[in-house]
């Protein structure tokens, strides 16, 4: 496969909401970017309500029908949607052996802190209950619990460590594992990206971290472990289940991922920190233009269907 880098620099950078963006023309360029008609590897999508939100459920032809993944999408708070991530996750439902679902939250400025939360845990809450539901009639009493994945991206991430949060002591027996791609771990006072000087890489800046923590919350709310996972207690983290963070070595995020990795450890939860190098922010969404895009996303599923 060819490797063009530049071009998919250019096509990631259209998730970095700056302060050049209006909200509608930023929303727009994603879905134009990313949205597709067709699914690879035959994936299929229904469309289901969980919880009173509305949920694309991908359904790869041979899954494992204990393992089920919620998918938070990125977006910086404001933008993305089932539509512009479908094709990420069906690529994620194929090589992972599993059903995905990604639920259309509500987004920021519209819907400030805590919305998404909100709908996020809702959709949590009933899946988990459906699926608890579903295994407790199986013959097989080993096949009886069911394997949980709660993934996300970027500002999908944050949601996605939130929801934990919320869920106190059952995160630790209900999900069996953390998936973060990308991971925004820090947005509060004490955040070098919050402090005005210009840090960037090739695709994402301090002024999108700012911008974005601008019209998710007020600014008293991101010192919050909900929105800044990193200032969570050691408690809290100790609830945590196994996570497994991929990202690019040369996101300004990384540092962040190292700092959360460390915590995670010292608290006796298993972190596995998964660098690919020379890679920029999501460079897994760029598949068209980059072989370890793939590849990437081929390591993921193998580390889930290992465990089968």
């Amino acid at each position: 496969m060819f490797k063009d880098l530049r071009a998919a620099t250019r096509k990631l950078r259209l998730l970095s909401f700056t302060t050049f963006d209006k909200v509608d023309n930023f929303r727009e360029k994603i879905e134009k970017s990313f949205s597709t008609v067709f699914l690879p590897n035959h994936v299929e999508c229904n469309e289901r309500e969980f919880g009173g939100v509305m949920c694309d459920v991908l359904v790869p032809e041979v899954y494992s029908s204990k393992r089920i993944m919620l998918y938070i999408h990125g977006g910086s708070f404001v933008g993305g949607s089932r539509d512009s991530w479908r094709n990420f996750c069906a690529s994620l439902a194929n090589v992972s052996s599993c059903r995905v679902v990604v639920p259309e939250f509500r987004l920021a400025p519209t819907h400030l802190f805590p919305s998404s939360i909100e709908d996020i845990k809702s959709v949590a809450e009933n899946l988990i209950a459906e699926e608890k539901t579903a295994l407790s009639l199986e013959e097989d009493e080993n096949n009886r619990k069911p394997e949980i994945i709660i993934a996300g991206d970027g500002s999908g991430a944050s949601i996605a460590c939130a929801l934990l949060l919320r869920m106190g002591e059952s995160a630790k027996t209900d999900i069996k594992e953390l998936l973060l791609f990308s991971p925004w771990l820090d947005l509060s006072s004490t955040s070098p990206f919050m402090s005005g000087r210009k840090i960037t890489d090739e695709v994402i800046g301090s002024d999108c971290l700012r911008r974005s923590a601008d019209v998710y919350a007020d600014e008293a709310d991101l010192d919050k472990a909900e929105i800044s996972i990193l200032r969570a207690s050691d408690e809290e983290l100790s609830r945590f289940p196994s996570v497994y963070i991929q990202m690019g070595s040369k996101e300004i995020l990384l540092s962040q991922a190292k700092a959360f990795s460390t915590k995670l450890s010292g608290v006796g939860v298993k972190c596995t920190l998964d660098v690919w190098d020379g890679m920029p922010f999501m460079f897994q969404m760029a598949d068209e233009y980059l072989p370890e895009s793939h590849l990437a996303i081929e390591k993921i599923g193998k580390h889930f269907t290992a465990r089968s």
